[in-house]
């Protein structure tokens, strides 16, 4: 097919009108739930200095040179092992975790920067020599690759962020050739475990689930059998897992589980997220107008509870509005991916793909009451210089797949 000279066809405006807008509406929402408070009203003046930054780095992301992102994966994987090193020995502890690090006076999360690093190196493993993930010798270079960077993140402690690279990790290896079944077998137990925690019922009902999707495998019986013990015994040790995590990793699941069983503690936070998103109504109450919000009813409300703001002040309207937008991107993204005929640029949109769907799915579960509080940011609305320059450096990496999209490499 001869290339078109339309600039559309080498620079998808609706993605960049989508990231666009949702990092406007968070610069909105950031705004309304800091500008009186003592300590963080200037968070609005630097989130903004934030998304000028990362507006460079999408544009250096997008008009360098496809075939640079393959050879630097590994440089640039090395650094985030490095990066996530140092933060044991100099890193800062913020909000549990000590996962910052200073340079001056400028502050940032190297997990943040390590997904590119992962979503490029683990890219570029899986495709230059066309890597069977199916084979058991593949499979164990590619944990290795996967779980030094998540070990050094569960030392921090960040639970959050190293399921988010777990699940980068899995979908990327599926979209590679990784066989249906062995995904089955992978997520089935985590499933089960999610389950369990929710109470009897819901166990079993996931039991039964997983039985009747392995008369789907028409697997034999000794595989059948293998399974069903595995999702029991996922289920069982959960209780002894439990007992090895931080008290507010387990205050977490707890409030998951019950959230009215600490209203004034640790379920607080959820509870008044629940209020202010149901009391916006259609419309909202308004910009800089939402009780919950103005009244400071939510602690730390411009980080990862940044969606009740356009839930209270915006209504349904605002977050309807806002999904939409997110389903847009993703829709764009899958396009990108699929239609590609450069199969590791491919694979890296998947990859970015599957960690902005992830962010996406648990903050606004976390916001709602239907996933556990974990800590993670709402990708371009959340308060966060280092997550809103990676996000945009990703989506600048897309583009440029998608302006090279004929490319072979």
């Amino acid at each position: 097919m001869k290339p078109s000279s339309k600039i559309s066809d080498k620079f998808d405006f609706v993605v960049f009108i989508c990231v666009t807008l949702l990092s406007a509406i968070g610069l909105v929402a950031i705004y309304s739930a800091t500008y009186t408070h003592p300590t963080a009203y200037g968070n609005f003046n630097k989130q903004l200095f934030s998304g000028v930054v990362a507006i460079i780095f999408f544009f250096i992301a997008y008009f360098i040179s496809y075939k640079t992102y393959r050879f630097f994966a590994l440089p640039i994987y090395i650094l985030s092992i490095l990066s996530l090193t140092s933060v044991i020995f100099i890193g800062k502890t913020v909000y549990g975790a000590k996962s910052w690090v200073s340079l001056g006076p400028i502050g940032f999360q190297p997990s943040e920067f390590a997904k590119i690093g992962l979503i490029l190196f683990l890219a570029n493993y899986l495709t230059k020599k066309r890597k069977n993930p199916n084979s058991l010798s593949d499979l164990i270079k590619i944990s290795v690759i996967v779980f030094v960077p998540v070990g050094l993140i569960l030392m921090q402690p960040d639970m959050g962020t190293a399921i988010v690279y777990l699940i980068i990790a899995t979908i990327m290896v599926f979209w590679s050739g990784m066989d249906l079944f062995l995904l089955f077998v992978l997520i089935s137990p985590i499933v089960v475990i999610f389950a369990s925690l929710l109470g009897v019922a819901a166990f079993i009902i996931a039991m039964f689930l997983v039985i009747g999707i392995l008369f789907y495998f028409k697997k034999n019986i000794f595989i059948n059998v293998s399974v069903v013990v595995l999702n029991f015994s996922a289920a069982y040790l959960m209780d002894y897992i439990i007992h090895f995590l931080k008290p507010h990793q387990q205050k977490r699941i707890e409030t998951f589980v019950n959230p009215a069983a600490d209203p004034l503690g640790a379920g607080y936070n959820v509870m008044q997220t629940k209020v202010a998103i149901g009391s916006g109504g259609i419309f909202g109450k308004g910009f800089l107008h939402g009780n919950q919000t103005q009244l400071r009813f939510i602690p730390e409300q411009w980080t990862d509870f940044i969606f009740c703001v356009i839930g209270e002040e915006f209504g349904f309207i605002g977050s309807i509005i806002t999904i939409s937008l997110f389903i847009i991107l993703f829709i764009k993204l899958v396009s990108i991916a699929t239609h590609s005929k450069n199969i590791f640029g491919s694979t890296i949109v998947v990859g970015i793909l599957a960690l902005l769907f992830t962010h996406f799915a648990i903050n606004i579960g976390m916001n709602i009451g239907l996933t556990p509080v974990i800590g993670l940011p709402l990708p371009f609305l959340s308060y966060g210089g280092s997550s809103l320059i990676v996000n945009m450096t990703l989506i600048g990496i897309a583009l440029n797949f998608y302006k090279n999209r004929r490319e072979q490499i």
